[in-house]
């Protein structure tokens, strides 16, 4: 019988905490039943495989991500709600850049529905703009890949010149922007 106290969500905070501790390198089962004070195989009542733990960690990740994403754009609008998306974003991998890296960035059943609700609130902070249906995607794509781009260089130790950070990102956010102000020419 399970233990009382474990479950399917228990099982996943022990392993977010694993991850905050050792790295996403330390995920194993073996660890996340170490911690939770059980054997191996009891956690094979509450999650099937080491595959299937990755992707409900993954899931927890981007919903704590849209939760304060969300936070952060709410009431918020055009450049205004990306600077402010930018910045939760990079917020967020800085705070937790174990956790960040635990983040599975592949389209995955579950990890469906956390991904939807970033994505929902992408487009949300697009609309201003005007972008609507594929250039909306289109723009969505690199917003998102901007932001992870620079956050995995940084929380992976990628930028080595001694210029701040900070104004590197605020000119990164700057360049997005006017980006997303300027009309795309016709191709």
């Amino acid at each position: 019988m399970p233990r009382a106290s474990l479950s399917a969500a228990a099982v996943v905070d022990v392993a977010l905490h694993l991850v905050d501790a050792e790295g996403p390198a330390g995920l194993t089962l073996s660890a996340v039943a170490g911690r939770a004070g059980v054997a191996t195989p009891s956690l094979y009542k509450h999650v099937r495989s080491l595959a299937e733990l990755r992707d409900l960690l993954s899931a927890r990740i981007m919903n704590e991500m849209a939760d304060e994403i969300g936070v952060a754009v709410i009431g918020r609008s055009a450049d205004e709600a990306i600077r402010a998306f930018m910045t939760a974003w990079r917020s967020y991998a800085l705070r937790h850049p174990h956790r960040y890296a635990a983040l599975l960035h592949s389209p995955e059943p579950r990890t469906a529905e956390a991904g939807e609700r970033l994505i929902t609130i992408l487009f949300a902070t697009l609309r201003a703009y005007g972008l609507e249906d594929s250039e909306a995607v289109h723009a969505a794509r690199c917003l998102r890949a901007t932001a992870h781009g620079f956050v995995s260089l940084e929380t992976g130790g990628g930028f080595a010149l001694p210029e701040g950070l900070d104004e590197s990102y605020a000119l990164l956010t700057h360049m997005v922007v006017t980006g997303l102000r300027t009309p795309r020419a016709p191709h």
